[in-house]
Formats: structure tokens, sequence, C-alpha cells
């Protein structure tokens, strides 16, 4: 074995030990980073190997794809002896939002909303980002094309004392454990980043390995994230390190990723193609910053 192979194989592997992984959320990042964009078909074939490179066993994966056909995200049909699985049409929209997060230009908030939503399920305020405020009240930073909450809904905008925002809102949101796991894919991904930059290389399919993790780490933290406006952010906050990290080690990565897609995911019609106008579109639209 060489240095160069040494040092890829130990790359991937520290990447394996810290990113946790649960085989139905690396199937969902599977699903938007490699196969929504070309098409969102993929053989069952196809995502048992990539998930094993990842040290996730078949029985997972087959459990897995199982619960999120149940849950409406996936469809599957079968071609011969083939499974094939595509993204389920209710479940593009949500796909599509986090790719614009991913993917897309970064957005700051553009001020404040609150709402006035009797009887709001769990699993609402935490998809939505919202943070009770009082009876029935919540606030959350206003984003472009953010998620739809039933109930009365005001702009708002600080008034007056501005500089005792932080602290306030330091007490609505957890932003103590979204700065750690942005800190955290820093240090995991700094040094992969860094040996490339530097001249090193990583095979086609570790690029992929590589990319998948990059992906499902940032999203993991990315979409927790409320996204709050800089004058509420600690001074130090790191999430535009986080993406900046992203948007320069998802390009280094992805020519011999998406060669390894190309020559080895079969979609149903053959195999997937390595680029698409999707995929080139993601690539300029991080490189823009």
């Amino acid at each position: 074995m060489t240095q160069t192979d040494s040092r890829e194989q130990g790359l991937i592997a520290t990447l394996l030990a810290a990113v946790p992984l649960r085989a139905t959320a690396m199937i969902v990042t599977i699903y938007g980073d490699v196969v929504v964009p070309r098409g969102g078909v993929l053989w069952m074939g196809a995502l048992v190997e990539i998930c094993a490179a990842l040290g996730i066993s078949e029985t997972l994966v087959r459990t897995a794809v199982s619960r999120l056909v149940a849950a409406g995200q996936l469809v599957g049909e079968r071609v011969g002896r083939r499974s094939y699985y595509r993204l389920a049409e209710a479940a593009g929209q949500e796909f599509a939002a986090a790719a614009r997060l991913l993917y897309g230009p970064a957005s700051d908030a553009t001020g404040w909303m609150i709402h006035h939503a009797p009887g709001l399920a769990d699993d609402v305020i935490r998809r939505a980002g919202l943070a009770r405020i009082g009876a029935d009240l919540y606030l959350r930073p206003a984003h472009d094309g953010a998620m739809a909450v039933p109930g009365l809904v005001f702009r708002a905008e600080v008034a007056m004392g501005g500089a005792d925002l932080p602290t306030y809102v330091a007490g609505l949101w957890p932003l103590d454990s979204h700065a750690a796991g942005y800190h955290a894919m820093i240090a995991q991904f700094r040094p992969v980043a860094t040996w490339l930059a530097q001249g090193g290389a990583l095979g086609p399919a570790q690029a992929l390995v590589a990319r998948l993790l990059l992906v499902h780490a940032y999203r993991g933290v990315l979409l927790r994230d409320p996204r709050l406006p800089v004058a509420a952010l600690p001074a130090d906050w790191p999430g535009a390190a986080a993406r900046a990290l992203f948007a320069q080690l998802y390009p280094l990565l992805s020519a011999r990723a998406d060669s390894y897609v190309g020559a080895h995911f079969d979609g149903g019609s053959g195999l997937l193609p390595a680029q698409t106008p999707q995929t080139q579109a993601r690539l300029r639209t991080l490189a823009e910053g």
C-alpha cells in the first residue's frame, strides 16, 4: 500500500467513525444528493452497494426502504427481477426545500414572523423552526420559501433594545447545540479539504462516500438551524464557516464522485448520467458563493 492509499483510507475511515449514520436518514441523503437530480429512480442493488461502502448492511437498507415507502417518500416498482425505487411525488416539495438550502445561494433572514397558531402539532413546530413565546404564540425568522404554518401571521421587527437580541433568542432556540454541530462538521471535514487542496486525491468510490458523508453531516445541522438574522447570533457563530467549507469541498469531490455514479448506478433505463443540468447548476451556485 502506498502512502497516498494509506492516507486516503485513513481519511475515509475517520469520517465513517465520526459521522453518525442511520440507514433511513442516509438513504434520504443519497436520494437528495445523487438520485433526485438524475431522474429520481434507483435500482435497489446500487443502493445496497453504496450503503455497504458506508457501513450499512443490506438488511438495514431493505428495512429502511420499506419504512420510506410506508412514509410516502419512496415508491417501488419491479422491472423483471430488479426492484427500483423512485421519489414519491408528495415528497418532492420537502426534497426541493432541502436542496435549496444545501446547494442554493446563501440567504439571510429578512426579519421576524410571529404566529398565533392554537393546537399546533409538535412536528410542525419542529420542522418550521418555531420558538414558543406565549400561549399559542411562536416566533421565527422570516425566510423566503419558509414552510407554511396555519394560523394568524404577523411580520415583526426590532424597534429598540437590539443589543439584547442575542441573549433573548439564546433562551428560545438551542443555539449551543447547533453551534456544536457546525463545529463538529468543520473538524471532521477540514482535513479532507486540506488534503485535496494540497494535491491529494480520492478514488471515485471514496470520493462519493466522502461527499455523501459531507452532505449528510451538513444537512443534519443545517435543517435544524433556524437560520436567525445575523444581528441575533453570537459573534463567533460557526454557520458561515461551515457553509464555506461545504462550498469548497463539495466541488472538489464531485468530479470523481459523479464519474462513479455514471459508471455504477442503474436508474431503470440505463446507468444514471454522471452529470445533468441540475448537478451542474449546484456546482455553479456553490462556486459563486
